[in-house]
């Protein structure tokens, strides 16, 4: 369950930033793809493929899916293609690719890195929605029955605009769409089966791959993972807001044991909740620009900071706030860009109703009684509260993981994961009978964390096939500690989910 020069975004611009098995038409209808130097990146080679809009009815039109390639290093070495997606929703793999994201340099060695733009995102054909409807004046937090209901309002016309500035593609851009695009993808490469790396909202497309082409998959590495079977807004909210506390009380620990950290023998959790209480009474004031924090920005620069980890920078700006001086070294927020497939995707791939303002306050009250430092996670508001009066139905809807028939599955998760909770690596994995090989360290992205172990053990599954033994651990790697890995992987500019 990941990176504002300007002033905080409103909660759906961030947030925005943020059935049955349809048998599929042939995958090899897409024919090859036509590689071409990418214009905007030396070295790599962008190229196309073409897929229905709805792949139940694929005469009711098309639309493009963009690839960007990084050939193997060694050409005699290889074995094939890696398809890789970065998460978001929303996130461009083919544009990572362009700018540097990698495995390690013995994956790429052997295999040719593929990045894709998932449908709707970036190069690909883009969901478009109104900008007046997306910049229009909404509550982030409703506080009575009349603001829940102005942000039902608000999510419903930004979702009909999208549906009038684009058509059918709006309406289509479910997860298990985007599994069977993964497919045709695979075709078009000429790979008699699948090799990916997904982490985040892209474990969700690996998930869903194997489901429906399990006899197609060759090695799957599914890296801090989406939990499909949830049932509920409160068993979602609740999970990530736990998971969000228990790394700031890690953030908390490591600040008493390091003296380099800003706030260093002071009550990191009492300066933390006094901030909370400030913010509340609309009293928190950003030192640099002199603009109000409310209770979820402050809540949203806590859990952004949590995904590398970067706690010695949410130490500083912590303090900043706390003392009322501008932080000399430290970036108060991260740059977060506005990606409007966010709602698109998730709230067709997600049915968490939340059915009036008293339930949803009860949620808040809830959550903020066992997560009394951070509140919530913001990222979690943000998803639920995001698809509150979103119009259409869910076209992909929560269900256990079933895979039968594939061969084994590797998925990777930190122990303390901001995102997506360790707690749903572990159900999907039970649910799949997939190996769970954990980081028991803290931060999004477990293959990212510069750990030899992880590296390793991810990176011989992907060559041999070969899968850690079940339950395997590797050590944490302190933040901030020095860290010598040799042409280690390169980590993608932006994960949210």
């Amino acid at each position: 369950m990941t990176g504002v020069k300007k002033r905080f975004l409103t909660a759906t611009a961030v947030t925005a930033v943020l059935g049955s098995l349809l048998a599929a038409p042939p995958a090899s209808a897409a024919g090859s793809v036509d590689w071409q130097p990418c214009a905007d990146a030396p070295g790599a080679e962008c190229g196309t493929v073409t897929v229905p809009i709805d792949w139940a009815h694929p005469d009711r039109g098309t639309t493009t899916i963009a690839l960007a390639r990084r050939k193997a290093t060694d050409p005699q070495a290889r074995i094939g293609s890696v398809l890789m997606d970065p998460g978001g929703p929303g996130g461009a793999g083919a544009g990572e690719v362009k700018a540097g994201w990698s495995l390690s340099a013995e994956v790429t060695k052997r295999f040719d890195t593929v990045g894709f733009d998932p449908r709707g995102v970036g190069d690909s054909t883009q969901i478009k929605c109104g900008l007046a409807e997306l910049i229009a004046d909404h509550p982030q937090v409703p506080r009575n029955r009349t603001e829940f209901e102005q942000l039902a309002q608000y999510n419903r016309k930004l979702g009909e605009s999208c549906t009038r500035i684009t058509g059918p593609l709006a309406q289509s851009g479910d997860t298990k769409s985007v599994a069977r695009d993964m497919d045709a993808i695979r075709a078009a490469l000429g790979e008699p089966k699948l090799t990916y790396y997904g982490v985040s909202y892209g474990t969700l497309m690996g998930q869903q791959y194997a489901e429906l082409f399990p006899d197609r998959v060759r090695a799957l590495v599914l890296d801090s993972n989406m939990d499909h079977s949830q049932v509920t807004a409160w068993e979602f909210l609740q999970s990530e807001t736990q998971s969000v506390q228990a790394e700031f009380r890690e953030f908390a620990a490591w600040c008493d044991r390091t003296p380099a950290c800003a706030l260093h023998g002071r009550d990191v959790s009492a300066l933390t909740r006094g901030l909370q209480d400030k913010a509340a009474r609309g009293e928190l004031k950003d030192p640099q620009s002199g603009e109000a924090i409310t209770p979820l920005d402050l809540a949203s620069i806590i859990q952004g900071n949590f995904y590398g980890p970067s706690w010695d920078r949410l130490a500083k700006v912590l303090k900043s706030f706390a003392d009322g001086t501008a932080a000399a070294s430290a970036k108060l927020r991260d740059d977060i860009g506005v990606n409007t497939v966010f709602q698109s995707v998730f709230c067709d791939d997600w049915r968490l109703p939340v059915h009036s303002f008293a339930e949803l306050e009860v949620y808040r009250r809830a959550a903020a009684a066992f997560a009394p430092d951070v509140k919530v996670s913001s990222l979690g508001w943000r998803a639920v509260t995001g698809c509150l009066g979103w119009p259409g139905p869910v076209g992909n809807p929560q269900h256990p993981l079933q895979v039968h028939g594939a061969p084994p599955l590797l998925m990777l998760s930190s122990r303390y994961d901001p995102a997506t909770p360790y707690a749903w690596s572990q159900a999907a994995a039970r649910q799949s009978g997939s190996t769970l090989l954990t980081y028991d360290g803290w931060g999004h992205g477990a293959y990212f964390k510069q750990s030899p172990c992880v590296t390793k053990a991810t990176d011989d599954y992907l060559i041999t096939g070969k899968l850690p033994a079940r339950g395997t651990h590797c050590a944490a790697v302190e933040p901030g500690a020095a860290q010598a890995q040799v042409a280690g992987p390169k980590p993608p500019s932006t994960i949210a989910f």
